[in-house]
């Protein structure tokens, strides 16, 4: 009788078991997340798209558990209308850049993993085609594998680059290679260093190299604050659209603002 008592104790509990397995909510087939923000300064690439100023920001990412990613992103700019205001034509009052994009991520293993896809920078309203006949709107594809804690990402223009065109000469084919790594120091607090390199296609000599030393703290409850380092070595070209270059005279103008210069960018965003 003890014995088959056991017996059926150990039936019911292995029933038991696996009932609550079975009722255990299923992985969801996709995610939906979103963020907004603001900086002291959006550098992109570590050129200053608001002018050295402040700017705010917000996107929204859905993710299937395939591996498939949709995404939009926007922020406040001031390129634009300032190399208009440089060239003393009329290149739009766009003040927004809205980016939409979408791709693949995957691991090849455990120790490897990779990600593709197509990215879109739309500046709605831009007529920076008054300047180098060419629109600022902007196509890349690209790809990035990521070993630990490091990425290296490839990205290739499939149209000119931002806009930068001169008559019968365009800059599609365009790269941008970066190394990134996030090295997690634990209670919230990361590092990641960046360096990157810009070629522009026809135009070598508006081509240059990024970096960064970003410090990020976690606050929780969706709450990120980030202090970095930023420069670039643009100074020494003759500069990208979004880069206005010192005159000659040095005066205290929109076209005088090294928007490429070394600073500090502090910014802060919440994810939910």
């Amino acid at each position: 009788m003890k014995l088959s008592h056991i017996s059926l104790a150990t039936v019911l509990l292995l029933a038991a078991s696996a009932a609550f397995a079975q009722a255990k909510p299923a992985e969801p087939d996709y995610s939906l997340s979103f963020n907004v923000g603001a900086t002291t300064d959006y550098r992109f690439r570590g050129l200053s798209q608001s002018r050295l100023k402040p700017a705010v920001f917000g996107g929204m990412d859905f993710a299937h558990k395939s591996g498939f990613y949709l995404g939009a992103w926007g922020s406040t700019i001031k390129w634009i209308k300032d190399d208009g205001l440089k060239a003393a034509v009329n290149s739009g009052s766009s003040n927004v850049e809205i980016d939409l994009y979408g791709g693949y991520k995957g691991s090849i293993n455990k120790d490897v993993g990779f990600d593709v896809g197509l990215l879109q920078y739309i500046y709605p309203g831009n007529k920076y085609k008054n300047i180098s006949g060419s629109k600022a709107d902007t196509t890349e594809i690209y790809g990035a594998l990521t070993i630990g804690p490091v990425t290296a990402k490839y990205s290739h223009s499939l149209s000119n680059l931002f806009g930068f065109a001169a008559p019968g000469v365009n800059s599609k084919g365009s790269s941008y290679l970066d190394l990134t790594a996030n090295f997690d120091l634990g209670g919230g607090w990361s590092v990641a260093p960046h360096i990157g390199h810009q070629k522009v296609k026809n135009f070598s000599v508006a081509s240059y190299t990024d970096y960064s030393l970003a410090v990020n703290k976690d606050l929780g409850n969706g709450l990120v604050l980030t202090g970095a380092l930023v420069g670039t070595d643009a100074g020494k070209t003759a500069g990208i659209p979004n880069y206005p270059a010192p005159d000659s005279t040095g005066a205290a103008s929109v076209a005088s603002k090294d928007n490429g210069r070394d600073g500090i960018v502090l910014s802060i965003k919440y994810n939910f």
